[in-house]
């Protein structure tokens, strides 16, 4: 493992994976679960990794941020999630939000969000997906419509996460083209105390420290500079955000896959039921090996999709972030399945910390597209295959 390591990642990239590992190791599994179990939120942590300059390692330098991009961030992800900490609005509020803002938000956008982002003290979430759309962005219905110099949003989102505790919502409405009479995707920064910006949680089998929302925009007045860029600019400023989204997910599925791993060789090492510890047999050995390669060769298709994306190749980024996505959410699924079938009944118990993982992995499968959706991008995008919808 380290070898790979060492022939594709700087050494600069070496030693951050080794620090944010060493940070998520005094945090480490017991730590989420307690959070998890009190109500509470992974602050010490997030502060912690924002001190650190962590968190916004991605962002511009200009504003506190590292001047790195998604390989850097990606990293630290993936890192505290093979601790078993995993920071879930990472991938929200610096990769998605902050990566938006740093390339297409105004000056004072920038000065106002940025520096927060970066350093931990802001955060923001993101919504796009709505109750009857889903993975279908064209059929959005929040809309935004002029009313003097301000902006009025309407509409309902689903699943977005750390509302609660974020700052603003970077929301995807649509508005009008003056033009050709079309409604094009724009992109709303939205207080959380917006009037008329109400909240609902939604009531998961999933525990995690971010609570999921649905959101009720009733007639949301914000001002002309709560849009974020060029209204023209349409999908090209939503796709700088979800390619980063793709990546960030990967890493989170990559890191979890590795922790569920980890405590499945450990166990097999030292678990003896007859003669030699259960390692020894090719039917617990095998099954471990073939989910140990497949999420090397996820992050394989992380690094590519995370320095295609920095170097600028938004179409190129595209194909591989949804290659990684795809590639990483079932090792993930399979690396914890297997874990916790490696362990038996001890798979299944709270001191082993592996259960609770079998709903969470379902995550990097499901969100934030489904595999079936990358599979029909794959198709047509890359086969050049007829479409089905």
């Amino acid at each position: 493992m380290s070898t790979a390591r060492t022939v594709l990642e700087t050494e600069e990239h070496q030693a951050l994976r080794a620090a944010v590992a060493a940070l998520g190791k005094r945090y480490g599994r017991d730590y989420m679960t307690t959070v998890i179990r009190e109500g509470k939120h992974t602050d010490e942590l997030w502060a912690e990794a924002a001190k650190l300059g962590y968190l916004g390692v991605n962002l511009p330098e200009e504003y506190g941020g590292g001047g790195g991009g998604m390989a850097e961030l990606s990293i630290v992800l993936e890192e505290l999630g093979a601790a078993g900490s995993p920071l879930l609005m990472m991938i929200v509020s610096p990769a998605i939000c902050g990566t938006v803002i740093a390339r297409f938000g105004t000056q004072e956008q920038k000065r106002q969000w940025l520096p927060g982002l970066a350093d931990g003290s802001l955060t923001m979430a993101f919504g796009i997906t709505e109750p009857d759309a889903g993975s279908n962005s064209h059929r959005i219905t929040t809309t935004a419509r002029r009313d003097g110099d301000d902006w009025v949003l309407t509409g309902r989102k689903v699943f977005v996460s750390g509302v609660d505790i974020a700052d603003a919502t970077l929301i995807v409405g649509r508005t009008e083209d003056a033009r050709s009479g079309k409604l094009k995707p724009c992109l709303f920064i939205v207080p959380r105390e917006a009037p008329g910006f109400g909240r609902n949680q939604i009531d998961m089998e999933l525990h995690a420290p971010e609570k999921q929302f649905e959101l009720v925009l009733d007639d949301v007045r914000l001002p002309a500079d709560a849009l974020v860029g060029d209204e023209d600019a349409g999908l090209l400023q939503l796709f700088a955000g979800l390619n980063p989204e793709r990546i960030m997910t990967a890493a989170f599925g990559i890191g979890m896959g590795r922790f569920a791993l980890s405590k499945a060789v450990e166990y097999a090492r030292t678990r003896q039921v007859w003669k030699a510890p259960i390692g020894s047999h090719q039917a617990i050995a095998h099954p471990l090996a073939t989910a140990h390669i497949d999420l090397e060769l996820s992050r394989l298709m992380m690094q590519k999709a995370a320095r295609l994306y920095d170097e600028g190749d938004d179409i190129g980024a595209g194909e591989a972030a949804n290659m990684a996505k795809y590639a990483a959410g079932e090792a993930c699924v399979k690396a914890v399945d297997q874990a916790v079938h490696t362990l038996g009944g001890n798979g299944l118990t709270r001191e082993y910390g592996l259960a609770s993982l079998i709903t969470a992995s379902r995550v990097a499968r499901i969100a934030p597209v489904s595999r079936e959706m990358i599979l029909n991008y794959v198709s047509h995008q890359s086969l050049g295959l007829p479409k089905s919808y």
